[in-house]
């Protein structure tokens, strides 16, 4: 027996490796690596292409999403096969998100504007989540797709990280990569894997992760990345190179899959579907509260991603709402000012949770979960805003040194709202 066979019981290999009885409890199995995957093809997408009129893109993601690479590239290169076609793009990827928060928000950020094709990418930031989390999560975007716009297309993609080259090594997916086959093979959505090419570039000796330290990389070797994650130019170029391969394949289906047949059947049980972002409402609010100003930098990173942003720099401040359902999280935005909250849920009482960590030298959306896979029914939540500050030393000792260090931003009780996260539905306010 190999040694991949005493970690891995069988390898899947396609659309037909997963049986219908994954569909309630799915056991997860490593997939093996391939480049891309047709499935249902993306028929509607390119027969909407080739008619000619608008069509919109939407990129559902993290980082590597919003960057200006792939994302921007891909859909200068689809102008061009389409000239016909009004293409635009629906631009839904964060920094730093995955499919935990993209399940909350691909209503709000990408259905909303009726995409007719929606890219999810999501497999590095999820590389942390257990199978479970990343089928529920990704199902809740696939039925939210499917049930509300049965004619948009969805393609997978998968990215590169440092670290992947391993399972590569041995011929199959990432953990996180191997899920979504998992899923995309039973609801027949196409993907992509740039990852699967970087690894063998990787293995080739054509490409390496990051440049030395001292000295520049050898001619005609790739560099991908500084950080070994988000890629270079070079390595946006190569997502690209990839993607066009895929998508010249695709465009030999020519079927019209009927998606909205595939809810028919769950992958798993208890999925996100009814993950849901809802905004703040002033009865809400109680104490000092007021709209974040337009004119704060701040206010360009909630720009399209929040309903309203709602600021208080007062401690005793309170967001206080009930709902009926099992989680509700709170849609915010951490920074250099944020200051530390008490949560309490059902009137037990948790904290200090901070609006700070060790990465906010900046502002950003993020999340605090008010609470998990509570008991189905009615739930209250208060969320105060405390008079101490959070430990802010892990930052500033490393921006000190720094041209333009300015200690002063990094003083406050900030809070800033930007919705709340929930599955479940909002109660009337407060009695």
């Amino acid at each position: 027996m190999s040694a991949l066979r005493l970690f891995l019981p069988f390898v899947l290999t396609g659309i037909t490796a997963i049986s219908s009885s994954f569909a309630q409890t799915p056991v997860y199995q490593a997939v093996a690596a391939a480049p891309f995957q047709s499935r249902s093809g993306l028929g509607h997408f390119f027969s909407k292409c080739e008619q000619g009129g608008p069509v919109k893109v939407a990129y559902l993601g993290g980082s590597i999403t919003a960057a200006a690479g792939w994302r921007v590239k891909s859909l200068n290169w689809l102008k061009t096969q389409f000239p016909k076609a009004e293409l635009s793009e629906i631009h839904a990827a964060i920094g730093g998100t995955g499919s935990d928060l993209g399940v909350f928000r691909v209503a709000h950020d990408a259905l909303d504007h009726n995409p007719d094709l929606l890219f999810v990418e999501f497999s590095v930031n999820d590389g942390g989540s257990t199978p479970e989390r990343i089928w529920k999560g990704m199902e809740g975007i696939v039925r939210q797709t499917w049930s509300r716009l049965p004619k948009c297309d969805i393609c997978f993609i998968y990215t590169f990280r440092n670290g992947f080259e391993k399972s590569f090594a041995d011929g199959v997916l990432p953990q996180s990569q191997s899920a979504m086959e998992m899923l995309a093979d039973f609801h027949g959505i196409p993907s992509i894997n740039f990852a699967e090419h970087s690894a063998g570039l990787m293995r080739d000796g054509k490409m390496i992760i990051s440049a030395p330290e001292t000295g520049e990389a050898p001619p005609d070797v790739l560099v991908f990345s500084k950080d070994g994650v988000h890629p270079l130019e070079a390595g946006h170029s190569m997502y690209q190179t990839v993607l066009e391969k895929a998508f010249t394949a695709f465009r030999t289906h020519k079927e019209l899959p009927d998606h909205a047949s595939r809810l028919s059947g769950e992958f798993i049980q208890g999925h996100w579907q009814d993950a849901k972002l809802v905004p703040v409402e002033k009865h809400h609010l109680f104490g000092e509260w007021h709209p974040l100003p337009q004119k704060m930098t701040i206010y360009k990173t909630a720009t399209g991603r929040m309903p309203a942003v709602w600021e208080s720099l007062t401690p005793g401040a309170e967001l206080k709402f009930r709902f009926n359902g099992t989680t509700a999280k709170l849609y915010d935005i951490m920074g250099p000012d944020g200051g530390l909250v008490d949560i309490a849920v059902d009137g037990k009482v948790r904290g200090p949770f901070a609006l700070f960590d060790s990465y906010c030298s900046y502002h950003r959306i993020a999340t605090i979960s008010l609470g998990e896979d509570l008991p189905p029914g009615e739930h209250s939540v208060v969320v105060t805003l405390r008079p101490d500050q959070p430990d802010r030393s892990p930052v500033t000792n490393k921006e000190k040194d720094k041209p333009g260090f300015n200690a002063e931003i990094y003083n406050g009780t900030a809070l800033r709202i930007g919705g709340i996260l929930l599955r479940g539905e909002l109660l009337p306010e407060n009695p």
